[in-house]
């Protein structure tokens, strides 16, 4: 019922004033989650909403599976997202896919994106108000998705879902509810990269958000 009732609030959002559902039509259909989720990305990529878009090349809205039970949330789109309109694809994304495989699961079998949709000049962090300009896009994917897990990649992730600065190095591994989920906080995959003794403890809070995502109950 609460799905049902996100469903309705979505919709709502995107314009639809009148809705008429049939008693055995209460869930969303997968084809409908699609279609919605596409309607999201149609209007990320037409945002004008901050200064972001005016230097963006392409919008990244997200991509993945739209029954994904873990979600994962990056701080911003790089040089490479820019041009390909796709999260985590460059160095740092190559080296999430490598981890997520790692675990014996596919990258596939999630959904990826990150906290803004639009490229930061010269890959600067994300202001609070740029994250909170693009905050309900995000929001909507995560009602349509309705992950079990959000995994959180980065301070910056952490800061825009929990509304205060995220010390990463000391909270990383933590667990915290959020609107009836669980948010994991664990390193950028970028971090890891400029300190390498970090890609074991990367690789093992991955692990662990997925093993999380799959235990949590129906």
């Amino acid at each position: 019922m609460e799905e049902f009732k996100d469903y309705l609030k979505i919709l709502k959002s995107l314009g639809f004033n009148e809705i008429f559902i049939e008693k055995e039509e209460q869930s969303v259909k997968a084809t409908d989650k699609i279609k919605l989720l596409k309607e999201i990305e149609e209007q990320i990529k037409n945002c004008t909403k901050c200064e972001l878009h005016l230097s963006r090349t392409k919008a990244v809205p997200g991509e993945g599976n739209p029954d994904a039970k873990l979600m994962f949330v990056g701080e911003a789109p790089g040089g490479d997202e820019d041009k390909q309109g796709r999260p985590f694809v460059g160095r740092a994304g190559k080296l999430l896919t490598k981890m997520i495989e790692a675990t014996g699961h596919k990258r596939e079998e999630f959904y990826i994106t990150n906290t803004v949709k639009c490229r930061p000049p010269n890959n600067r962090t994300p202001t609070p108000w740029e994250q909170e300009t693009c905050w309900p896009y995000l929001e909507k994917q995560i009602e349509l998705i309705n992950p079990k897990v959000i995994c959180l990649l980065g301070a910056a992730a952490g800061y825009a879902f929990l509304k205060r600065p995220v010390k990463i190095t000391k909270e990383r591994g933590q667990i915290i509810k959020w609107n009836n989920r669980l948010l994991y906080l664990t390193y950028h995959p970028a971090y890891v990269l400029r300190n390498l003794q970090a890609e074991p403890i990367l690789l093992q809070d991955i692990k662990k958000a997925i093993e999380l995502a799959y235990s949590q109950e129906e």
